[in-house]
């Protein structure tokens, strides 16, 4: 399991590498300065989308940021992950929209850099509220429990073996339903990756 702390360092690294200042990487990003300082000083490690616009802002796939040992990761032009072999990242609590949410995933394909897709395992699915905007599109299915979805307002009751294909730059959010907490997996796709 990679800890928040390596993934900052990951982050740091790799601007240092690429001769960028905060300053350079808030312009490409569209975050603050003071936002990417607190994530590389590890007090705060954003969700996924943020994760990835701070990898496109680097010019690096978004799998080297959650990769242990950067130095080793190799253009790969397959990825087999056994399930025992997935990637798990540490649950993580975070404020969006004034409402906190908690998760922890799993990268399925965290060793194929230059992919224009990311699929994770998401258990338990959100928990609570908190609504996600972002650029690209995203394909939820639902491996086990219910989860609502809630897309622009709509709410979406998914069982096992629901998928839900949709624009991410629309808010979205989504929660488990009932006693069993919903695990589900989740494709991201950024139009910027290309």
């Amino acid at each position: 399991m990679i800890s928040e702390e390596q993934i900052a360092i990951n982050i740091k690294k790799l601007r240092k590498r690429s001769k960028q200042t905060l300053k350079d990487l808030s312009e490409l990003t569209g975050l603050t300065i003071s936002y990417l300082s607190k994530i590389e000083r590890s007090k705060k490690v954003p969700p996924y989308s943020t994760l990835s616009k701070i990898a496109v802002g680097l010019g690096v796939d978004p799998t080297l940021l959650l990769n242990e040992n950067m130095e080793t990761s190799k253009n790969k032009m397959i990825s087999f992950t056994k399930k025992n072999q997935r990637k798990a990242i540490k649950t993580l609590k975070r404020v969006t929209n004034g409402f906190p949410y908690k998760y922890s995933y799993e990268a399925l394909a965290f060793d194929k850099p230059g992919k224009n897709m990311e699929p994770f395992v998401l258990e338990p699915a959100f928990d609570e509220k908190a609504f996600f905007e972002h650029e690209g599109e995203e394909l939820i299915f639902v491996l086990e429990g219910e989860h609502e979805f809630t897309y622009g307002g709509e709410k979406f009751i998914m069982s096992e073996g629901d998928s839900v294909y949709f624009d991410s730059s629309v808010p979205h959010s989504g929660k488990s339903l009932g006693t069993k907490k919903a695990k589900v997996l989740l494709v991201m796709y950024n139009y910027k990756r290309l």
